[in-house]
């Protein structure tokens, strides 16, 4: 199924929602916020060239642990791991969902070394994963600090902003998108993938903006 397919669904199932809700304030945006963060999820994680196979529809699509621990890697620019070995420890507790456990290790590794980014950033995240993808304050704190040890790196940003889109946020997750790629390395490995993110993210928002 490629990108048309997709689109064309999604609208055929907006347009029947907003006309039964037209009547009801606020119902139809609510709607549509629901419909373009599933589409998101689908633009982070899915692979349109695969085959389809049936598959419950009790919940949006999520990026799973493994992603988003790839997506944290690919934007440090280390693909083969992250040489931090508490943070290595971390993941794999992460990638089992042992979120309060991660969450642990690395509050041990940023108080023994503040100014460690990475450790700042896979708190934050497990934080929001704990949270069942909800921003809170201490994971918002987690973000910042991340953002100042190294005020140039992507994945904060990056981060944050899905953090955001997932809250409904997308406009303020979309310019911290477009802030990672301003200020980022412009021969960095990870340049093409996030702008392909951004590109289709910005495709779901003109289709929301149609409607």
């Amino acid at each position: 199924m490629n990108w048309l397919w997709i689109i064309a669904l999604a609208l055929a199932a907006f347009v029947p929602l907003a006309y039964l809700c037209r009547h009801q304030a606020g119902a139809w945006q609510i709607n549509a916020v629901a419909l373009l963060l599933g589409l998101t999820g689908y633009a982070l994680q899915g692979q349109v060239g695969l085959a389809g196979s049936p598959q419950s529809l009790a919940a949006p699509p999520v990026v799973s642990s493994d992603a988003l621990i790839a997506m944290r890697l690919a934007l440090a620019d280390r693909p083969n791991g992250n040489p931090d070995h508490f943070v290595t420890m971390a993941d794999a507790m992460t990638r089992h969902g042992q979120f309060a456990d991660a969450i642990a290790m690395l509050n041990s590794a940023v108080a023994s070394e503040p100014d460690n980014g990475d450790a700042w950033l896979a708190l934050a995240n497990n934080l929001v994963s704990h949270a069942d993808g909800g921003l809170s304050p201490a994971a918002l704190l987690a973000f910042r600090r991340a953002e100042q040890v190294d005020p140039t790196a992507p994945g904060p940003k990056f981060f944050l902003g899905l953090a955001l889109i997932g809250e409904g946020r997308v406009a303020e997750g979309r310019a911290l998108w477009q802030a990672a790629l301003d200020h980022g390395a412009k021969d960095a490995r990870w340049r093409a993938d996030l702008a392909q993110k951004l590109a289709r993210l910005d495709g779901l928002l003109a289709m929301q903006r149609g409607q």
